[in-house]
């Protein structure tokens, strides 16, 4: 079967899990639990420009780049693992 002429490659999610991709785009999914997962403890906080939590997420995660396994750095920011529940709540599956 051949392919419709407007077809085109961007449009499709094949791609990914062909040729060993798969495993950046898990990376990716990652990113986005621990950013959700930051986000929330902004807006849980009650403030969403909680100055403390910003100099915190600045001195822990944002100075130490690449250095330090970001696992690391997460839990020392939020004195916890990540959780999935925030980037669900993002993406509207749970509320």
């Amino acid at each position: 079967m051949l392919p419709p002429s407007y077809n085109k490659f961007q449009n499709g999610f094949s791609h990914i899990f062909a040729g060993g991709y798969a495993a950046g785009y898990y990376s990716y999914k990652w990113a986005e639990v621990l950013s959700a997962d930051a986000f929330y403890m902004f807006i849980d906080s009650g403030n969403i420009f909680n100055k403390v939590l910003g100099m915190k997420y600045r001195d822990v995660v944002l100075s130490q780049g690449g250095s330090r396994n970001m696992d690391e750095l997460f839990y020392e920011f939020a004195n916890r693992k990540p959780s999935v529940d925030s980037l669900l709540k993002i993406d509207g599956i749970i509320s």
